[in-house]
């Protein structure tokens, strides 16, 4: 490492923020890769987020992750190329990178996804419900579509948004089965193989279980993108019913080793970042735990 180079800065941009495992993860990778890089977390009001974008440069900051409520506005400041075109179809990005004096967007939490959703569950031909619509649930549908799912059901909160998701879906295949709904219960899940949580709901201990116990059944799937806590309301309930579940470490660490190799540009094994990142994830659990 070169000590007389500045140090670069990279981090996330978020609101709120207090959950997030991405420090520890990266700045691991940092040192045990012996590079000249720090990370923080950048909460930033929603009043200040086209100020802060500003300030980037005069701050040393080479490369952010993008989380709520942000991963959408983050689109009109990023250059996508012609190879970028999956991005303008699922309009939004998680990962921003400096590069020839412009700034690149990239979307790894669809390569996040799709690798631990192989992990645990094939989607092909099944029927999905999905809660959330914002630029995870993007990632998610996205991933849903090219590995082949039936259908998908989906419920936010917001109407336009989940109908926004519909048409981006349209976009990607024409014929493929999707729809947006008015309620929770509309989701059908009874009827459903796979439930994804995309919403932020789970976050805080004081937050409800959004799903009531007599929709589920013993051949679902739930999938929390959720991470901290490991268990949330849902997850606690499947557990209970003896229903397969998992939340979504996993997803982050591959995301954010692929974010890594976009900000650092190092040759550095994908599989040994992802070695690093999850002992560093394991750890920060066991302190919370």
């Amino acid at each position: 490492m070169n000590i007389n180079l500045p140090t670069k800065i990279y981090g996330l941009i978020g609101y709120p923020l207090g959950h997030s495992f991405s420090p520890a993860m990266h700045n691991a990778a940092f040192k045990e890769l012996d590079i000249n890089g720090e990370y923080k977390l950048f909460e930033v009001s929603p009043d200040k987020f086209d100020h802060f974008l500003q300030s980037l440069d005069k701050e040393n900051i080479y490369g952010l992750n993008v989380t709520v409520p942000y991963k959408e506005r983050i689109l009109k400041f990023v250059e996508l190329d012609q190879e970028s075109n999956h991005l303008k179809q699922i309009g939004a990005v998680n990962t921003i990178v400096r590069q020839d004096n412009m700034w690149k967007g990239f979307n790894t939490d669809v390569s996040g996804f799709g690798r631990h959703l192989e992990e645990v569950f094939d989607p092909k031909d099944k029927r999905v419900a999905l809660l959330g619509a914002g630029g995870a649930a993007r990632a998610a549908v996205y991933v849903l579509i090219k590995k082949g799912a039936k259908e998908i059901v989906i419920f936010d909160i917001d109407k336009i948004k989940s109908e926004n998701v519909t048409s981006m879906a349209k976009d990607i295949s024409p014929d493929f089965k999707i729809s947006a709904v008015d309620s929770i219960s509309d989701l059908c899940i009874k009827d459903k193989d796979l439930l994804i949580n995309a919403t932020p709901v789970g976050l805080r201990q004081d937050d409800p279980c959004l799903i009531d116990e007599s929709t589920l059944h013993k051949n679902l799937f739930i999938y929390d993108l959720i991470y901290n806590p490991a268990e949330t309301k849902l997850l606690l309930l499947a557990k209970r019913l003896g229903i397969k579940y998992s939340n979504g470490l996993n997803m982050l660490i591959y995301q954010g080793a692929l974010s890594f190799a976009h900000f650092t540009g190092k040759d550095s094994s994908l599989d040994e970042i992802i070695r690093i990142m999850k002992r560093a994830a394991n750890e920060r659990m066991k302190k919370i735990c």
